[in-house]
């Protein structure tokens, strides 16, 4: 593969990464007000197969920190104590995720995008 195709292919492969980054972060802020909902992550891999520094996500993992038991008889979850289970989402740190996910795709963008104005570059300079 070319270096153009190359670079192309990693900073695509960051791109879709951190769109699923952004994709799980945002199911968490969505569910931070469900009952019991354990937040979810995702880790970055790198593609052994490929050894050109791409990457792909992972496995979805759940975070087993405990939620914040709160105390409301008249709760359908409710259980014998009138306690429940609330989500473990901690909305400052899925904030802080979105942003740094958000800044990452943004600079995997600009890199695309750089690495297709050049090879355009090159092959009108080859044109001449």
């Amino acid at each position: 593969m070319s270096d153009f195709g190359t670079a192309l292919s990693v900073t695509s492969s960051g791109l879709r990464a951190q769109a699923a980054r952004l994709r799980h972060v945002s199911e968490n802020i969505a569910n931070a007000d469900t009952p019991g909902y354990q937040r979810k992550t995702v880790q970055f891999e790198a593609d052994t197969a490929a050894r050109d520094g791409r990457v792909s996500v992972g496995p979805v993992q759940l975070d087993r920190s405990e939620g914040q038991q709160i105390y409301d008889p008249s709760h359908p979850m409710a259980d014998g104590t009138g306690n429940y289970m609330s989500s473990n989402v901690d909305m400052i740190i899925e904030i802080a995720d979105a942003r740094e996910a958000q800044r990452s795709y943004e600079a995997n963008l600009k890199m695309f995008d750089q690495t297709r104005q050049m090879s355009s570059s090159l092959m009108e300079l080859l044109r001449k």
